[in-house]
């Protein structure tokens, strides 16, 4: 088997989700599984170049995973004809303008979400990369975790029957930072820096709604900023000028309603930090990030409302859970191995930048709501 090396500039790197979920559950372990074999007697090996702006950061991390290209200039990187393919990770502010540069560059491209900060940068960023030829995919990792998975399952077998809706809970309590450290990067609560929980969070709703159930036809959100004021990473208080929190209604093609609350300020007391609660005809299922439950109409119980006495039932033993068939790997591992594949052996791939401006076109809409105080449409974005 032939063993081809393919340079992949890591942007965003010394991030937490660029760090640990793309380097190293990700490109380093496609590395410790020997490569990413193509089916045509060729195994793909990923060589990492690291790129960030603090070059300590990017020596360490460098060093500690024995890789040997790293550097603070993306211009750079981005001229060196060994490097095909441009991620990025950084900050949502900086993320747009990088891609453009990596697709003037003739890089294919692979990027987090949201892609641009508005709808106009996102559909720009698509059509230059068509016009320039190169591929382009967007992280779109929520379709590829054990539970969605699991439910996408019920949803093909038809165990559902007619769907009639979606709930979602989704968040945790996110540490203000004074006498604890926050668990996020204090720009996520700065609107001036990309910051908010609806720029964040409604790109992963629009695809998961968009794949499982129907595009996203109307949005209706309410926004708060319930912790006015949190600490950043040297202890300086600071104004929290991003939502924290978001309410959201989404009616779907097909007639089916989708709630979806997300929040940064909340507890959990729910098995999972993400729940997606959907009910049919025929049944229902609660899908996390790696369970799913299920109950079906033959075997739903019948309660009667009467809060004198203790409720006889159990209501939560009375759900099955989806078994584990098959091996459910990484998901974001998963969706790197499959836009490797279409880069280099041309495999089909849909989650592109027009699939990515979708997701921002959402949250750009469901701010307008929150704004407006109104349910708004939302155009489809035609391919």
């Amino acid at each position: 088997m032939t063993r081809r090396t393919v340079r992949i500039a890591v942007n965003g790197v010394t991030g937490r989700m660029g760090h640990h979920q793309h380097l190293v559950r990700s490109l380093l372990a496609l590395r410790e599984q020997g490569g990413l074999d193509l089916g045509d007697g060729t195994r793909l090996w990923p060589e990492p170049v690291l790129v960030g702006r603090r070059e300590a950061a990017l020596r360490e991390l460098a060093g500690r995973y024995g890789l040997t290209a790293w550097s603070t200039d993306l211009a750079g990187v981005l001229a060196d004809p060994a490097v095909e393919v441009y991620f990025d990770a950084q900050v949502t502010s900086a993320r747009e303008a990088a891609l453009r540069q990596a697709i003037e560059a003739g890089k294919h491209v692979y990027t987090e979400k949201p892609t641009a900060t508005t709808l106009d940068g996102a559909l720009d960023l698509a059509r230059r990369a068509r016009a320039a030829g190169v591929k382009h995919g967007v992280v779109q990792d929520k379709l590829f975790l054990p539970g969605l998975r699991k439910l996408k399952r019920l949803l093909d077998g038809g165990f559902f029957g007619r769907v009639l809706s979606v709930r979602g809970e989704f968040g945790y309590w996110v540490f203000e930072g004074d006498w604890q450290p926050a668990q996020r990067p204090s720009w996520n609560y700065r609107a001036e820096d990309g910051g908010g929980i609806v720029v964040d969070m409604f790109p992963h709703w629009e695809y998961v709604l968009h794949e499982l159930f129907g595009r996203v036809r109307t949005v209706q959100a309410l926004t708060a900023t319930h912790v006015p004021q949190r600490w950043d990473e040297r202890g300086k208080p600071y104004d929290a000028t991003a939502d924290d929190a978001a309410y959201g209604i989404f009616e779907l093609e097909g007639g089916v309603i989708a709630q979806i609350n997300s929040s940064w300020a909340v507890r959990v007391h729910r098995d999972e930090l993400v729940e997606f609660q959907v009910d049919g005809t025929e049944g229902s299922a609660v899908a996390g990030l790696r369970g799913c439950r299920f109950q079906h109409r033959a075997a739903t119980p019948k309660p009667v409302w009467n809060p004198d006495l203790p409720s006889p039932h159990a209501f939560r033993d009375q759900w099955q859970e989806v078994p584990d068939n098959g091996e459910f790997d990484n998901g974001f591992k998963a969706q790197w191995e499959l836009f490797l594949k279409h880069v280099y052996a041309d495999a089909p791939y849909h989650w592109d930048l027009l699939a990515g401006a979708r997701g921002v076109q959402l949250a750009e809409l469901g701010l307008r709501s929150a704004a407006e105080g109104r349910r708004i449409d939302v155009p489809e974005i035609a391919r």
